[in-house]
């Protein structure tokens, strides 16, 4: 799939263009981009794209034939033990976290089983109608289990391309009829 989006040059797209409006319309019919994309959406809508990539057609590619990036990967092995690998792994760490804003961690402890299950629980939310994760959709942050669309929608220069959940374990853990049943189970209830 190759979605395109319009090449015009800032001052042509913005000059009638209602951002606030269209991040409200996005945000209130709480589907998120899944939802997009289960519509058949053919352009990336003006509020996922900065200034920088409206002046420049932008693709998106979901074969396999995109450039490849490796993900910093981090060892952890020994971070317990040794205070000299604990300020290595802490300086990998912080590097990744400033250059990247992501890496994997290995030799963590967690085992695969548990990895899995939670990517499944994950799928499996997101995966479901869109009717049923609606009534999980919010921007109330008090709240122990939130879906939506950039948790800064309102305030970042262009939203991000993704959906996201949330569920906040501790200090209290949430009662069980506050999560989605789907993955009630791999979240420990």
């Amino acid at each position: 799939m190759v979605v395109t989006a319009c090449a015009q040059s800032p001052p042509a797209v913005m000059s009638n263009y209602d951002r606030k409006s269209e991040l409200k319309a996005f945000d209130d019919s709480k589907a998120g981009v899944k939802g997009l994309v289960d519509a058949g959406v053919a352009t990336i809508p003006r509020i996922f794209l900065g200034h920088d990539q409206i002046k420049h057609d932008v693709k998106l590619h979901s074969s396999g034939d995109s450039q490849q990036y490796g993900i910093p990967v981090i060892d952890v092995t020994g971070i317990h033990e040794d205070p000299g690998r604990r300020a290595y792994i802490a300086d990998k760490v912080r590097n990744a976290c400033e250059k990247w804003g992501f890496f994997q961690l290995i030799n963590h402890g967690v085992p695969a089983s548990v990895m899995n299950g939670m990517i499944d629980g994950v799928r499996r939310f997101h995966e479901q109608d869109t009717e049923v994760k609606k009534q999980f959709y919010s921007r109330d942050v008090t709240r122990r289990f939130t879906y939506n669309s950039n948790f800064d929608l309102y305030q970042a220069p262009a939203a991000s391309w993704r959906d996201t959940f949330y569920c906040v374990m501790a200090p209290h853990r949430p009662d069980r009829e506050e999560l989605p049943a789907v993955c009630r189970y791999v979240l420990g209830f």
